[in-house]
């Protein structure tokens, strides 16, 4: 069984190393180096998640080669993890850490244990022809969406730090600023994980990763003769509730693969993702995603394929047998119902509904379908519900192309609403989040080496449910003449 009592191996500026993946599961990695950048400089470091880490930032900032490669601070042990996946439901046997080293694990005060991994940081032997590194635009990207997320309480990896290396990289758009993104974790283990040693046979070590998730993320469950199936059962709660978190706030996370599912059911891997602003279920952000397998509306059913594909790798663990076979069925079909529960929680509290009914559900689809083809802003339209609440609806009719079909709905959900209900819609719905012309604007100008743009809207997303004066410009939504927003995976 895994032990992950271990007393740390090193400090050094903080960190306090146990890792428990090196140690504890050899084979499932491949030792390796981080490249060395020739120049390099630490622009962003996250002193509050330094501070959480229990990390000296002051110490962390004389040593910007630990987050751009090459040196690494005492007790790191660096690797690249092996995975598979489901890539746009095509499946690659052997994915893996392509151009991300995870240097450790760093146990925090609190015992917490967290990942640190280096993103951007050069070519592993899973690079697949790429050249293993990252431009800085994707890397800031990842850091202030990351960090929007989780201060609107989504479960998700963060940002420490963004360093750049000194050199080039080169994209479609020519050559870019090198940058590699420190990214914080509860763990690195993903669906494609454990797809990796499933689609080989290997169930001794499918048996022995399982074992360690279960070890890192669901201790209560081991020694359990039914661990494996409470363990996909754990699994399934927390991406259930991570679709449904997505889903109240418009955000579309582009390539969910089941490589990017996270088995502690953080939101991982920010590429083509974006936060939808007029609200239309088929929004589709990413580049590369032309049929619109991960658009906004079908999150909720790729949460189920993927929860199946999660469902095939453990069943060699449970014995490959018509019982267990249906077992996971029955537990797959109730996928659907648990989702729609954890999500009409979360529009239940986006309403600020007093109490629970049976006619919730109508309520709040009601409330989509009088915004659909009306150009109606999702963040504002929850947001200014709060202006409804306390008589004035003409902010939220101003919204709206043709406000027919809200006016219908509005004295429904005005005699459900909580008596106090203008509180609880500004507490549960943000007025800030990254909007996709001011994050491309601070990516812009960084890339030309001013950073001041990029500081201020990670000041104002990390903020995100506070109303107060000069915080329009990152309120509203594009400007006309925006366009159609396209992200790219940026590799």
């Amino acid at each position: 069984m895994t032990d992950l009592s271990s007393p740390p191996v090193a400090s050094n500026g903080g960190f306090r190393f146990d890792n428990s993946w090196h140690r504890d599961l050899p084979g499932t990695y491949v030792e390796q180096a981080p490249d060395t950048a020739p120049a390099p400089q630490l622009l962003v470091l996250n002193d509050a998640l330094a501070a959480d880490l229990g990390l000296d930032a002051a110490s962390l900032a004389q040593h910007p080669g630990w987050f751009a490669g090459g040196a690494l601070p005492a007790g790191a042990a660096p690797i690249a993890l092996a995975y598979a996946g489901h890539q746009f439901g095509g499946f690659s046997p052997q994915l893996g850490d392509g151009r991300a080293h995870l240097i450790g694990e760093h146990l925090t005060p609190a015992g917490q244990r967290r990942d640190i991994q280096l993103k951007g940081s050069g070519r592993t032997p899973f690079s697949r022809g790429g050249d293993g590194k990252a431009a800085l635009g994707p890397m800031l990207r990842e850091y202030v969406i990351s960090e929007a997320m989780a201060a609107m309480g989504v479960p998700t990896t963060r940002s420490l730090a963004v360093a750049l290396t000194g050199e080039d990289v080169r994209r479609e758009p020519g050559l870019l600023p090198g940058a590699v993104v420190t990214r914080v974790a509860a763990s690195h283990l993903r669906v494609g994980t454990l797809q990796f040693w499933a689609a080989r046979g290997d169930h001794a070590t499918l048996a022995r990763v399982v074992d360690y998730a279960i070890a890192r993320h669901d201790p209560d469950l081991i020694g359990r003769e039914d661990r494996v199936l409470a363990f996909f059962d754990r699994v399934t709660a927390r991406q259930v509730r991570l679709v449904a978190a997505w889903m109240g706030l418009g955000f579309v996370h582009g390539v969910l693969n089941t490589d990017n599912v996270a088995l502690s059911g953080e939101t991982i891997d920010y590429g083509p993702c974006a936060f939808m602003e007029a609200y239309a279920p088929g929004t589709v952000f990413s580049s590369i995603d032309r049929q619109g397998r991960y658009a906004y509306a079908n999150q909720p059913l790729i949460l189920g394929w993927n929860l199946a594909k999660l469902a095939e790798s453990l069943l060699p663990l449970l014995g490959n047998t018509d019982a267990n076979v249906a077992l996971l069925n029955d537990r797959l079909a109730a996928v659907e119902a648990r989702y729609q529960a954890a999500w009409l929680a979360v529009m239940r509290s986006k309403l600020a509904l007093a109490g629970e009914e049976e006619g919730d559900a109508d309520l709040a689809t009601g409330f989509l379908a009088a915004m659909e083809g009306q150009g109606a802003d999702w963040t504002l339209s929850f947001r200014r519900l709060a202006e409804a609440a306390e008589g004035n609806v003409s902010p939220l009719r101003a919204l709206f192309a043709n406000p027919e079909r809200l006016d219908l709905w509005l004295p429904h959900w005005q005699s459900r609403r909580r008596d106090d209900a203008a509180p609880h819609l500004r507490a549960a719905n943000p007025v800030v989040i990254p909007r996709n012309h001011m994050v491309e604007a601070a990516l812009e100008a960084a890339d030309l080496g001013d950073l001041a743009p990029f500081r201020a809207l990670v000041a104002e997303v990390t903020d995100p449910y506070t109303d107060r004066p000069g915080r329009e410009a990152y309120v509203l939504p594009a400007p006309t003449g925006f366009g159609d927003y396209v992200t790219f995976c940026g590799t």
